[in-house]
């Protein structure tokens, strides 16, 4: 008498983890990390925007309950894409950035996207504000790891063709629509994550200064084009020389910072956020945190971004496939230089720009996408092979 072991339908559908690789140092890091970015965000977003959500609204905790409903939306997807096994995505990885690519277009057609403070980037919904390039982000670097997995036999036989289409020009189509919002400094962050998918996936050095060195003559001739960016660089480099108006935000942001301490004032005294500091809630809320919390809160942040780099480089050396060391990569860099950009900017190392602070920052669209990510690269992170286990020079098959 024979008899037959039925597979669970669960297992069969990816929904249960597998055993191996279920917390490994790299998971158990990035959960840490990402889970205590959150809450911190979520703290913060009430402590810099209660006073211009009660201006605003009548009610100081609006926005925080919006940041804090756009959490509870993105808990969900991201705990699914944390569950089943990120391989059962790579069919969906091509067909979500070309939606990507058309929200992107779409949004920059007068009556169909909305425009504020002198751009159009972001789709109204209902009470739902969604910015299309933030899809963008998470959609580009699992479409070139699924265009390297399908070619990396060619690849690694040194097939340069194959790796760079059609990967090239969808990074260079995404960069192109995003600066058109315009938003140079989003734009030249998804070309950044592009080259960084491609770099790992085996780009020789060399085109990639290349491609890099074309973005960054790109870039000027978006900064001389537009008489406020050139306004903030001259701020930028000398805040002072324009106290009232493209200095401000600078200037304003270094009182800030400096004000807090070794310590801080304390949650909820912030100075800076009663009007002082533009954008507190948003791409400045690393100068309240640095006021409310001082050096130890902002070195705090420091070393769990520290964290997220040391988690999402292990998941991408010990990913078990080409697929998910592209993936891995890709959202680990868009991660780290997203935050690079946001703290440069505050404390002077940059101009002055738009971008937010992951999972930090109030923002609906952005938290929700990046939730996503995180568990998305949580998936790879479980899924890691321990060192040694595949044979010395060998690549895992896509």
């Amino acid at each position: 008498m024979t008899t037959t072991t039925r597979t669970p339908p669960a297992e069969r559908t990816g929904l249960l983890p597998r055993p191996a690789g279920e917390a490994t140092p790299a998971f158990v890091l990035l959960a840490a990390t990402a889970a205590t970015l959150l809450v911190l965000g979520l703290v913060m977003a009430f402590s810099a925007s209660f006073v211009r959500s009660a201006r605003a609204t009548g009610d100081a905790f609006e926005l925080f309950t919006s940041q804090l409903r756009y959490a509870v939306i993105g808990l969900v997807p991201a705990l699914v894409a944390a569950w089943v096994d990120y391989r059962r995505w790579r069919r969906f990885a091509v067909p979500a950035l070309l939606a990507a690519l058309v929200l992107c277009l779409l949004v920059l057609i007068p009556g169909i996207g909305r425009e504020a403070f002198g751009a159009r980037r972001w789709f109204q919904i209902g009470g739902l504000t969604v910015q299309p390039a933030e899809l963008l982000k998470l959609a580009l670097p699992v479409a070139i790891a699924q265009v390297v997995a399908l070619r990396w036999q060619r690849i690694r036989a040194g097939d340069l063709r194959a790796l760079l289409l059609p990967a090239v020009p969808f990074t260079v189509l995404g960069t192109a629509l995003v600066f058109l919002e315009p938003d140079l400094e989003t734009a030249l962050l998804v070309a950044a994550i592009g080259g960084a998918c491609l770099w790992v996936a085996g780009l020789p050095t060399r085109v990639l200064l290349v491609g890099g060195g074309v973005a960054v003559l790109l870039g000027l001739v978006g900064i001389l084009s537009a008489g406020f960016r050139q306004g903030r660089i001259a701020a930028w480099l000398d805040p002072a020389s324009d106290p009232s108006l493209f200095g401000y935000q600078q200037l304003q942001g270094y009182i800030a910072l400096g004000s807090g301490g070794v310590f801080g004032r304390g949650l909820g005294q912030s100075r800076g956020a009663w009007g002082f500091v533009p954008n507190a809630d948003t791409d400045f809320i690393f100068a309240i945190i640095g006021e409310e919390l001082g050096l130890v809160g902002t070195l705090a942040v420091l070393a769990l971004f520290a964290g997220i780099a040391v988690a999402g480089t292990l998941a991408a050396r010990r990913s078990p496939d080409p697929f998910g060391r592209v993936v891995a990569t890709g959202i680990t860099a868009w991660l780290l230089l997203q935050a690079g950009i946001n703290i440069g900017s505050v404390v002077g190392l940059l101009p002055v720009t738009g971008v937010t602070l992951p999972l930090v920052s109030l923002g609906g669209s952005s938290l929700v996408v990046t939730m996503v990510g995180v568990g998305l690269l949580l998936s790879v992170a479980r899924a890691g092979r321990e060192p040694g286990r595949a044979a010395a020079g060998e690549d895992p098959a896509p």
